[in-house]
């Protein structure tokens, strides 16, 4: 299988805030919820994510409270 798109590269230990800052889960819908992803590591990072492209991280990403609007985001 092969993947094409920019990589984004973070490091180990994100956890589920810095995925989705909790201050944003008053939505569930995934065009809002993108919309804040990963935006306290990076506050560019929606604005250079484009769809196809790839996150890569080290161990434990999604660690910390379990939070589901995390995978959607």
């Amino acid at each position: 299988m092969l993947f094409e798109g920019k990589v984004f590269k973070f490091g180990d230990d994100i956890d589920t805030d810095a995925i989705i800052p909790a201050r944003h889960m008053n939505t569930s819908v995934p065009e809002e919820l993108a919309q804040h992803c990963m935006e306290d590591a990076d506050p560019e990072f929606v604005h250079k994510m484009e769809k196809g492209d790839i996150i890569v991280a080290g161990k434990n990403f999604g660690c910390g409270s379990s939070r589901e609007h995390a995978p959607i985001a």
